[in-house]
């Protein structure tokens, strides 16, 4: 044991952030939400559709979940009419599909890139972290506002603070599937939660993430208040899987009855969500239409365990480069390729016959509509 005459300071500066260059101030989550209150109408919205996706996840409702829009949001105003050329298919198709704006602030990189708008909205590496935050509070709102439930992938494990309120679905991507952090964060969001198959294409490891996520857990993390505390969560009993492909598609009526089967091996309610986009289109975005022409076909046959399906569309087709001094084309997507919403609408329409049909055949037994 030391005595005080051997007491000295220590000189942490030799062992502790060698390799941070800067640390600059984060505006908390109450902050922001004091600034970004959300409205009675956009609470209520938010609720409805919450309850709306988990009955639909539990067999209580036979529409298809359709999470479409965007891959990912870098313009405000462009995302807004998007919302409302939406809003409009939303209405004309409620009986048959329950519609989910894919609004995504956060994208995972396999190696280096534009991180999303929360992270980078100015799209030039200055990183103003708090305007985005800023910027995708405020967006969300307006989607709300428009009428239309919205749904992001969480990627980061403090932005949910700011803006998880607003959220009524959920996902988590394949790369981060596995992440025990990411697991327990699903148990604790109010949110159903969607969990992306492996990178390689692997069902086990998205069921393991929905058992995990629907148990109690204790872990770390940041208060509205911005202080750090240790949060006991419930367990999240609306978690799915998400089947997007791996080294091959996985979206044919046999990759549903795999699936389902690991699904049933784990104790898990049988039912995938075929995501459009990624390896299941492999990285083509038209081969969308083809994805969901054959998922169409399978519920139109009677498949009623495809409870949901997503999909990579923006205002106008293709993608296009981050270049510094060059203009970006209004409407075209910075991160993946997505389809037009002109090619949208014949495939919404397509999913929503597809459910008629289902309906017209004699329901199995137990199931409810």
């Amino acid at each position: 044991m030391h005595t005080p005459s051997q007491t000295h300071t220590q000189d942490k500066t030799r062992t502790d952030d060698l390799r941070i260059r800067a640390v600059r101030p984060l505006l908390t989550p109450a902050l922001l939400q004091e600034w970004l209150p959300t409205p009675e109408p956009a609470q209520a919205l938010v609720e409805a559709s919450r309850a709306e996706i988990a009955r639909v996840l539990h067999g209580q409702d036979d529409r298809l979940l359709v999470v479409v829009g965007p891959c990912s949001i870098h313009d405000h105003e462009q995302a807004l009419d998007y919302a409302r050329r939406l809003k409009e298919q939303a209405d004309a198709l409620r009986d048959e599909l329950l519609i989910v704006m894919r609004v995504y602030f956060e994208k995972p990189r396999t190696t280096v890139g534009w991180k999303g708008y929360i992270n980078d909205p100015h799209l030039d590496g200055s990183f103003a972290i708090n305007e985005g935050l800023e910027r995708a509070r405020a967006l969300l709102l307006d989607v709300l506002e428009i009428g239309l439930p919205v749904g992001t992938e969480f990627l980061d494990l403090l932005s949910p603070q700011f803006i998880s309120d607003l959220v009524s679905w959920g996902a988590i991507g394949a790369r981060t599937t596995e992440s025990q952090s990411h697991r327990q964060l699903a148990s604790g969001l109010s949110c159903p939660i969607g969990f992306k198959n492996g990178t390689d294409g692997g069902v086990k490891v998205a069921a393991d993430a929905i058992v995990a996520a629907q148990s109690e857990h204790a872990f770390m993390g940041m208060t509205k208040m911005g202080l750090a505390a240790i949060f006991e969560t419930r367990g999240n009993q609306d978690c799915h899987l998400i089947l997007r492909g791996g080294k091959q598609p996985n979206y044919s009526a046999a990759d549903v009855e795999a699936a389902c089967a690991v699904l049933r091996a784990s104790g898990l309610r049988e039912q995938v969500m075929v995501d459009c986009s990624h390896a299941n289109s492999s990285k083509q975005h038209r081969r969308q239409l083809e994805v969901g022409a054959d998922v169409a076909g399978q519920i139109a046959g009677g498949e009623r365990r495809i409870t949901g399906l997503m999909v990579e569309s923006h205002l106008r087709e293709g993608r296009q480069d981050i270049v510094p001094g060059q203009p970006l084309q209004p409407g075209v997507s910075v991160t993946d390729a997505c389809i037009s919403f002109e090619q949208t609408l014949p495939l919404l329409q397509q999913l929503a016959q597809a459910v008629r049909e289902r309906r017209a055949q004699q329901p199995a037994e137990g199931d409810v509509d």
